[in-house]
């Protein structure tokens, strides 16, 4: 495959610190995709290598910023239509703010047989400090023949919209923030809730055929502990079922064929690690997605944006894990620096689109890209081969707001792959520990625990003897504790 560039360093694009490289899509001989925040779509013949890229002035003026931070793209027919959000043109001011009266959600449509670029649709509310819902995601209904929208980062027009991919018009089909959705077998399931003030609270699902809405809690988890903050970062579908990829683990399940949704815990560290800014894609009947490490931050200490603090969003526990689904096994496939933005497949290879800094926000914009983003290219077989070695380091005191919400339960690490994986524990007074061990088995299963003595001082726990996912609990808080936890 030929691309002229496969590394994008920061240029010119005021937004709040780093965008990325997104909406990967390859399809009919083309490869697509954004590089936010500089507001620059690309289309690359992929036999020939020739790229077409456009910088969204069809919405405004140039400069233009912005681009796609949510992987918000379909393919239809001959058709790629990508949407997100575009200043045009942006305005930066010195007090590190950027205004919001030019910025715009949009929807595009690139027609890969003739090489050509529409804007399809378009909204702004043109206020200074507010904007009109981010389209996070883009649904094709086959049966309606429409596109359907989700809208959640925003403060007005948020919800579920429903778009003539032929006229434009878009119309809502609810309101409530909604950021992703994912089509399973005959309705579309969408996640509904605000990222930034205690993530996913419902699913709303809508039956393409009737048009009909249901609404469904998320159930509670296989090891039987509470759960905190499900941030929505993903979804997928495989085997007749919805899988929401949150901060914390994955919801798994179907109530439209009789199976509640049950919260897998994956990676839950009680900070900001979590499945946001990117996609999953399906491969080899399962589902390729990532755990990022630093996707969104607080820039200044002292500084709370959206109620996220800034201990949560930059304690840096572990590498950005590539994760690959195939019920009951959960297995790591790929070890990353602070995130992983897109993920796509083209010829029996992985693109894999990668950023070394987080986006901030509030008053921490920057007149220009902070990060440097690439794309990294592996063979699909990936998904077939031994795990790579990787570990995770934590403080066991839990944050204050997870202490209010009863939280106390950490871990949910995938063990499919490694021969001799282990816990080390620095503890500073003598505890219990329990091990809850578990698959992502469908229907779900219970979880099987153990209980071990571990005293002050280094402990280490040998997991060999465990197998499927691990969670962990210690029966006292330890305000100085520490974990470490190796897969090799």
């Amino acid at each position: 495959m030929l691309m002229r560039n496969y590394r994008f360093p920061g240029r010119y694009g005021p937004e709040w610190g780093s965008g990325g490289i997104f909406g990967l899509r390859y399809h009919n001989g083309t490869l697509y995709f954004t590089l936010a925040f500089e507001a620059e779509a690309h289309f690359i013949d992929v036999k020939s290598g020739d790229e077409k890229v456009y910088d969204f002035t069809l919405l405004g003026d140039a400069p233009t910023s912005g681009g796609d931070t949510y992987n918000a793209v379909e393919a239809v027919d001959e058709f790629i239509y990508f949407g997100g959000w575009v200043h045009a043109p942006a305005v930066y001011r010195e007090d590190r703010r950027i205004l919001f009266r030019n910025k715009y959600s949009h929807v595009h449509v690139y027609d890969t047989e003739n090489d050509s670029i529409r804007l399809l649709w378009r909204d702004s509310i043109h206020h200074e400090t507010d904007w009109a819902g981010e389209v996070s995601d883009i649904l094709y209904d086959p049966y309606g023949d429409r596109l359907l929208l989700a809208r959640e980062d925003g403060h007005a027009n948020l919800g579920v919209y429903a778009l003539d991919r032929r006229t434009g018009k878009a119309e809502p089909l609810i309101h409530e923030p909604t950021p992703k959705g994912t089509t399973v077998h005959d309705a579309a399931f969408f996640g509904v809730g605000n990222n930034f003030t205690g993530g996913l609270r419902e699913f709303r699902t809508l039956d393409l055929v009737e048009g009909r809405w249901e609404t469904f809690k998320p159930g509670g988890s296989a090891d039987g502990r509470p759960y905190i903050r499900p941030e929505l970062g993903a979804m997928a579908s495989a085997y007749n079922r919805a899988f929401a990829f949150v901060r914390g683990g994955v919801l798994a399940g179907n109530p439209l064929m009789g199976e509640e949704f049950t919260f897998f815990r994956l990676f839950d560290f009680y900070t900001f690690y979590a499945p946001f800014r990117v996609n999953a894609i399906n491969v080899g009947g399962g589902i390729l997605t990532a755990f990022n490490a630093h996707h969104d931050a607080v820039y200044r200490p002292g500084f709370r944006d959206a109620g996220i603090e800034w201990n949560a969003t930059n304690t840096v526990v572990g590498p950005s894990v590539l994760l690959y689904i195939a019920p009951p096994m959960v297995r790591i496939v790929g070890a990353f620096g602070a995130r992983v933005t897109s993920i796509e497949k083209v010829g029996g290879k992985l693109l894999v689109a990668t950023n070394t800094a987080p986006n901030t926000g509030a008053t921490e914009a920057t007149p220009f890209d902070t990060g440097s983003r690439d794309v990294v290219v592996l063979d699909e077989r990936i998904i077939q081969e031994r795990p790579p070695a990787v570990s995770f380091s934590l403080p066991l005191a839990l944050p204050s707001a997870a202490k209010g919400l009863g939280a106390g339960t950490f871990g949910g690490i995938p063990l499919d792959g490694y021969c001799e994986p282990r816990m080390v524990l620095y503890l500073s007074s003598d505890n219990r520990l329990t091990v809850y061990e578990y698959n992502l088995s469908l229907p779900a299963g219970e979880a099987v625990a153990e209980t071990f003595d571990v005293k002050a001082g280094k402990n280490i726990l040998e997991l060999d003897s465990f197998s499927g996912i691990v969670g962990f609990e210690l029966e006292k808080e330890d305000m100085k504790g520490k974990a470490r936890i190796e897969l090799r």
